[in-house]
């Protein structure tokens, strides 16, 4: 497992929480809170326009 930091969790109104991460060679990683060793991982560009739109609402339904 890659040396990941992760943010404090993220919590919509009555969904699950999830946390992002980053690792020194600026991968991008994100899991539900409490379950950091069941990631996913793709470029920091495309998970950070993932959050924007959940964080928006318009993906609620992915948590």
């Amino acid at each position: 497992m890659p040396d990941i930091t992760w943010e404090e969790p993220f919590c919509g109104d009555g969904n699950s929480c999830f946390r992002l991460g980053t690792d020194a060679e600026g991968n991008a990683y994100i899991a539900l809170d409490g379950r950091e060793d069941d990631y996913l991982t793709d470029t920091r560009d495309a998970l950070a326009q993932m959050i924007r739109d959940i964080k928006a609402g318009k993906a609620d339904h992915l948590l």
